[in-house]
């Protein structure tokens, strides 16, 4: 069973950038499609990038053109660069394969 473990989130002000990682354990993920989501307090979790087997990869509308995901095979990472982060941003990151979650990683961003 594949576990997984999200760093590289905090405090950030309005137009500043973060890098979250996402590293998975107990078996390969590159035969999967990986994803990020988000929850901000009191809303749903909602989805926010996801790259396929292919390398190819797609965004929600609210974060195209500044988030950008991308993996790492060999070393069983997954990457999302957050660039010109708004205020909305601010939510709790998850790192998701198939049906296995990791713990989170709050991004926080202040106006």
């Amino acid at each position: 069973q594949v576990r997984l473990v999200e760093s590289g989130g905090g405090l950030v002000q309005a137009g500043g950038s973060l890098r979250l990682s996402c590293a998975a354990s107990g078996r390969t993920f590159s035969n999967y499609d990986m994803r990020w989501y988000r929850q901000a307090p009191g809303k749903q979790r909602e989805f926010v990038a996801g790259i396929r087997l292919s390398g190819s990869t797609y965004y929600a509308d609210s974060v195209k053109g500044r988030f950008t995901m991308s993996r790492d095979n060999a070393k069983n990472t997954v990457y999302l660069q957050m660039n010109s982060l708004k205020p909305e941003d601010t939510a709790i990151y998850y790192c998701n394969e198939l049906t296995t979650w990791g713990q989170g990683t709050q991004v926080s961003v202040s106006s």
